[in-house]
């Protein structure tokens, strides 16, 4: 399944997903943070004591003994476990080190001793695998700075419970950021599932439904209904002006036929008694009845279209042999045009569903744009054909072709493909008067053309 980024559903769960991770990640992190913490706190008093108690022995016990034996003394006198003390003079020599056991190794131990720089706040550190909580401060006598004591203790146990449980905390963050990414996903998805349901609704909705046309949705948030009304209404309007547009269409055509008409029967009258016209007056007159003739086409063609708009299109379905249809259709179109109209068939006679009459008008008008949109001299086919249920007539001719991006367009009203079909003077109805006559049979029109290798156009009924 190809993903949609520009998606409502997927923006959606992407960014409630980010918050979750953000949010989740910055509490993980902050309790991370505040654990370590907790973890040097529970060790900071213990050690911040012993660093300050050790001065105040060696004070005691220097006027006893020597200085360095005091200072030896003095830190040996702490018993704590898992934690080593040491004092460096102020040239970095150690003066003295406790004899404390602890879990680290003798290297270890040395390594910690041989720190230069020992924080004053007490501070976590890793040496090789074990972790420390080192901490220092000056050692005095008499008032006088003699050197540094510094105290490591060893926390590798808590620190290591502490890594555990990080890591713990973050697997789980991690699962919990997957199921809630997969839950907000299937809710933001059932969400959306009036939208998808309106969505299918409108889809389906054409022309001749925007009458009756009415969307509900029973179980959906009050904006998706609201949203419904919305269309509704709009549905409403638009039946409105599409109603009023046929009805103009109509009686405009009806009003103009009559008129033009007796127009065409006078102009065609004057022309049968040409003797006192000029040549110049003459072929005014063929110039005018020409035009007034295809203005009559045309608004035939729109009477037509309008009477099926209103479902008044009345068809005369019945049993017809569509050889023979094709036979008289190619004989009457050989008296209007010069071109080689042949037919290719099989001896298989071929009966379909249809009304005589409208399927040769059918025919006759995809021969008629076929003479239109090819090159004089190129022949015109038609090939009759069975498949299962339906007979097939296909007009083929080797014209200027089809682009493309037109070919599902072609059978719309006044819908002109440009260049050489515009040069041609079509007015853009025949082949939608070719689609609703063949759907009104039960029937189905097709094209399938290429870029000056001509065009096919392929008209099935039902056998």
């Amino acid at each position: 399944m190809k993903l949609d980024f520009n998606s409502l559903r997927l923006r959606l769960t992407a960014g409630v997903a980010a918050f979750s991770i953000l949010g989740l990640g910055s509490l993980a992190s902050w309790t991370g943070w505040r654990m370590q913490q907790i973890l040097i706190e529970s060790h900071k008093k213990n050690i911040e004591e012993i660093a300050t108690q050790i001065p105040r022995d060696v004070e005691m016990l220097s006027k006893m003994v020597p200085e360095e034996q005091a200072i030896s003394q003095a830190i040996n006198n702490f018993k704590t476990n898992n934690a080593l003390l040491w004092v460096e003079s102020l040239d970095n020599k150690v003066l003295a080190k406790s004899n404390t056991v602890m879990n680290s190794s003798k290297s270890q131990e040395n390594e910690l001793a041989s720190l230069t720089q020992v924080p004053i706040k007490p501070k976590v550190v890793q040496i090789k695998n074990r972790y420390f909580v080192l901490c220092s401060d000056s050692l005095s006598l008499q008032g006088k700075v003699i050197g540094n004591i510094s105290v490591a203790q060893d926390i590798t146990r808590d620190q290591t419970m502490f890594v555990v449980m990080i890591q713990s905390v973050g697997t789980t963050s991690i699962l919990v950021i997957i199921i809630m990414a997969g839950a907000i996903a299937f809710y933001i998805q059932r969400s959306l599932k009036p939208l998808r349901q309106l969505s299918q609704m409108t889809e389906v909705i054409s022309a001749d439904d925007l009458g009756k046309a009415q969307l509900y949705l029973d179980k959906a948030p009050s904006e998706v209904k609201q949203l419904a009304e919305t269309c509704n209404m709009m549905l409403a309007r638009l039946s409105d002006s599409w109603e009023k547009e046929r009805q103009f269409v109509s009686n405009v055509s009806h009003e103009l036929r009559t008129p033009l008409t007796i127009v065409h029967g006078y102009l065609q009258s004057v022309l049968r008694r040409q003797q006192n016209l000029t040549e110049i007056q003459k072929e005014a007159l063929e110039t005018a009845a020409s035009e007034a003739e295809s203005t009559i086409s045309l608004l035939q063609d729109l009477l037509e279209l309008a009477r099926a708009d209103h479902g008044n299109l009345h068809l005369n379905i019945e049993n017809c042999i569509l050889n023979d249809i094709v036979s008289e259709v190619v004989e009457m179109a050989d008296k209007y045009s010069e071109r080689d109209i042949t037919v290719e068939a099989s001896k298989d006679v071929i009966e379909v569903k249809a009304d005589y009459n409208r399927l040769k008008q059918v025919l006759l008008n995809l021969i008629d744009n076929a003479v239109k949109y090819s090159e004089a001299g190129t022949p015109i086919t038609l090939k009759l054909t069975r498949k299962e249920d339906e007979g097939c007539v296909q007009v083929c001719d080797v014209g200027y072709g089809i682009p493309l991006q037109h070919q599902s367009r072609i059978f719309e009203r006044f819908y002109r493909v440009d260049e050489a079909r515009n040069r041609a003077g079509g007015t853009g109805l025949g082949l939608s008067i070719v689609r609703t006559l063949v759907e009104g049979m039960g029937g189905k029109v097709s094209v399938r053309s290429k870029l000056s290798e001509g065009s096919v156009f392929t008209v099935s009924l039902p056998v």
